[in-house]
């Protein structure tokens, strides 16, 4: 009833083809954002905000990064974290160098660094693919985290190593730093992801997109028919950085407030590859599907005994979320390798046509 189509009708192949050829759709992401931009920051807890509601927004942007990489052109990468590094620390230097630039921009900026580290990286895979090309970006990964730990240049020469967040202003509002607030924090995220949510979406909808799909489904075929891998597999490479670079410093200016090298090592990358696994890989709503769960997960398992009075320690809830998470990701390889995304298609479908069976 809810997905009811009649009365829908597309007179041209644009309208058949549009990003919402349903109204609902429409109707549920305005819903969505409704929620996001109005709902979440008047009602939304400290609490809520800082170990829910902002690392899910910039885990999903990782992911989407990673998404464009793997899920839409086939190159498999396991620096995704270091990528992110990339991003953060260069976000550090842009505003200590220049504190007068505005933090918006240095956030964007980020990016640029973290593509043209991640394209340098991308060149073996002109020549190698699979297996092989996940080794090359995990040698890149292990060299970019030594790298953050040896040169004390990037944080400037802090003897602890660590960088670490000064206040930051925008109007006279403190968007970054000990002195500014977890809402004002979660609107400058929600705003940079939802615009590079939607270049995504335009770009992966797009010519672009459709060289990265068929990169992926055989390269052998799309260079016969004239396209460029060369081009295709290294725009991916730098697009995905790109986002990456800017989830990182989102990761390190409006969340943690700190970070070390060893913050961005490879349990980051797997983090973000379980997301986009769980999630989907190939779709855009899937990276914020599998956020929700996997940054969720934890929390849940950590308020839910308490609330029903049940005493657990710390240490069984950590192994029991990743117990849990594994189990997910094997369930989700073998029975839905397309992930949550495809879970939701598949309701979607079957709205659409109820009460019929088929």
């Amino acid at each position: 009833m809810l997905y009811r189509t009649a009365g829908q009708y597309k007179t041209t192949y644009r309208a058949d083809q549009g990003l919402f050829p349903i109204k609902q759709d429409a109707f549920l992401l305005g819903l969505i954002l409704v929620f996001a931009w109005v709902v979440f920051p008047f009602t939304a807890t400290e609490f809520t905000f800082q170990t829910l509601l902002t690392p899910i927004l910039i885990y999903s942007l990782a992911a989407l990064g990673l998404n464009i990489l793997t899920g839409y052109a086939g190159q498999l990468s396991l620096g995704t974290g270091a990528f992110m590094g990339v991003g953060a620390y260069a976000c550090y230097k842009l505003v200590t160098l220049m504190p007068w630039m505005n933090p918006i921009i240095a956030i964007l900026l980020s990016g640029v660094f973290s593509a043209g580290v991640g394209v340098a990286f991308g060149i073996p895979s002109l020549r190698i693919k699979g297996f092989y090309l996940a080794i090359a970006t995990l040698a890149a990964q292990f060299f970019l985290v030594w790298l953050f730990e040896k040169w004390s240049w990037l944080y400037n020469d802090n003897a602890s190593g660590a960088i670490q967040v000064p206040n930051l202003e925008i109007f006279g509002i403190y968007v970054s730093g000990p002195q500014a607030a977890s809402v004002t924090q979660y609107y400058l995220v929600l705003a940079i992801v939802t615009l590079l949510t939607w270049v995504t979406i335009n770009l992966t909808r797009g010519n672009l997109g459709r060289t990265w799909k068929a990169t992926r489904d055989m390269d052998i075929a799309a260079e016969l028919i004239g396209i460029n891998l060369m081009r295709s597999k290294l725009t991916a490479f730098a697009i995905s950085s790109y986002i990456v670079g800017v989830s990182g410093a989102l990761f390190v200016f409006m969340w943690r407030g700190a970070a070390e090298p060893n913050l961005f090592d490879i349990p980051l990358s797997f983090r973000v590859l379980f997301i986009a696994i769980i999630g989907g890989l190939g779709s855009i709503l899937g990276n914020y599907l599998g956020a929700i769960l996997i940054v969720g997960l934890p929390v849940l398992l950590g308020t839910l005994p308490s609330a029903l009075g049940i005493q657990v320690e710390s240490a069984l809830i950590e192994h029991l979320n990743t117990m849990i998470v594994g189990s997910l990701i094997i369930f989700f390889l073998i029975i839905e390798p397309h992930g949550l995304a495809q879970l939701w298609r598949l309701i979607r479908e079957k709205l659409i046509i109820w009460p019929f069976p088929h």
